[in-house]
């Protein structure tokens, strides 16, 4: 059989497109934060994950210019070799004692992170317990370990125990969460979660790509618990509210040293370049310096939640600016990002596989910079969407 059989016969894209309601790969002409355009349709950005609106702001933007004027754009090298900048150390170095940890160490990707991180860190004879919810790339990390992977459901800390009983006293044990989900908008119950670990002696790593910059006056979810000492490992993204690209690790000294010297994802990568250190560096500044952005997203979030509840919409557990409507279905689904986005709303749907089935949703995301006159025309288009197609 010819192994390419299965692309020739792909048509699902296709017919999406030839029905002209595919929401995929949206070729934008331009973008500066709270509203996009295409083609000359002019949208309300409520898809994006630039929680604190700083890819546009000028002491961002002035960082990764100057980084480029002094370093070029790339280092043409991965970190182990000939690509290590000091500016690498100093963003690890502010990383680390944001999140309260001993060390933090820097890859060029949130993807990355947990390819490298977990891979690592689990081997053989070891166990991965995933919430069900967990993001792509910690299943992948985990699939690339030889350890076993277990998982429980969503946030079902009684679930947990029971998978964590079955497992043998001598294995080594690594839960890995989501703090804050990135589908439901809701967070990880750290303070029930934790205690469960330290009964059966398994390490703890929070992906805290969304909740970095959100929650905690910004530090994170295990900040917002006010459970820092007790997560072992604290992974974060560039790519949202460090307006960047790239992804970090923090924790105790010597974890870091090993998968700084064990990660296939960094060793054998190019490192992170120049301007994106840069601008995830002066991103975490704004953030030190201008914590009213951390309240406002989270007053927009509060704001936009109850907006959707009086509307009538099913926002699933959410508590935080990750707002999802769910519609529990793939054609109703994509019919209502249609109408939203030809009447000037960006949305991203979301439908099974990506979540189970009865689930599907349209994912809403909002940031800081987003002004109350767009937010109530947001709604007023859901509300007019919502009633056109009988959902509310």
């Amino acid at each position: 059989m010819d192994i390419f059989k299965k692309c020739y016969q792909y048509d699902t894209a296709k017919d999406a497109v030839a029905r002209g309601v595919y929401p995929y790969f949206i070729p934008l002409s331009e973008n500066e934060g709270t509203e996009v355009m295409f083609k000359d349709h002019r949208l309300i950005m409520c898809g994006s994950n630039n929680y604190l609106g700083l890819t546009t702001h000028p002491k961002v933007r002035e960082a990764a210019v100057e980084a480029i004027k002094r370093f070029g754009t790339s280092c043409t090298g991965s970190r182990f070799l000939n690509g290590t900048l000091e500016l690498h150390h100093q963003l690890e170095g502010e990383l680390a004692q944001w999140v309260g940890k001993e060390s933090a160490l820097i890859f060029s990707t949130g993807m990355q992170v947990n390819l490298g991180t977990l891979s690592s860190v689990a081997g053989r004879g070891d166990y991965v317990i995933l919430d069900k919810d967990d993001h792509a790339s910690i299943v992948d990390g985990a699939m690339l370990s030889s350890a076993k992977i277990d998982r429980f459901i969503h946030n079902d800390m009684g679930h947990l125990e029971k998978v964590l009983q079955s497992l043998p006293e001598d294995a080594g044990k690594l839960v890995v969460v989501d703090g804050l989900f990135s589908m439901g908008g809701d967070l990880a119950p750290l303070d029930l979660l934790i205690p469960i670990c330290k009964k059966h002696e398994a390490r703890l790593m929070v992906d805290d790509a969304h909740g970095m910059g959100v929650l905690g006056g910004g530090r994170g979810t295990a900040v917002q618990f006010g459970l820092t000492d007790e997560v072992d490992l604290i992974m974060s993204t560039f790519s949202k509210s460090f307006a960047s690209l790239g992804g970090f690790i923090a924790g105790e000294y010597d974890v870091i040293d090993y998968i700084k010297h064990h990660a296939r994802s960094l060793i054998f990568s190019a490192s992170i370049p120049p301007a994106n250190t840069a601008s995830a560096l002066a991103a975490l500044h704004v953030m030190q310096d201008e914590p009213e952005r951390i309240e406002r997203v989270n007053q927009i979030g509060n704001f936009m939640r109850k907006g959707y509840q009086e509307l009538g919409f099913n926002i699933g557990n959410s508590v935080s600016p990750i707002i999802p409507i769910i519609i529990g279905d793939d054609e109703l689904t994509f019919k209502f990002w249609k109408l939203l986005f030809d009447a000037g709303v960006f949305v991203n749907p979301v439908i099974s596989p990506a979540v189970p089935p009865g689930m599907q949703l349209l994912r809403t995301s909002y940031m800081a910079t987003q002004t109350d006159k767009q937010l109530e025309q947001v709604l007023d288009t859901f509300e007019k969407v919502g009633k056109q197609l009988g959902l509310i």
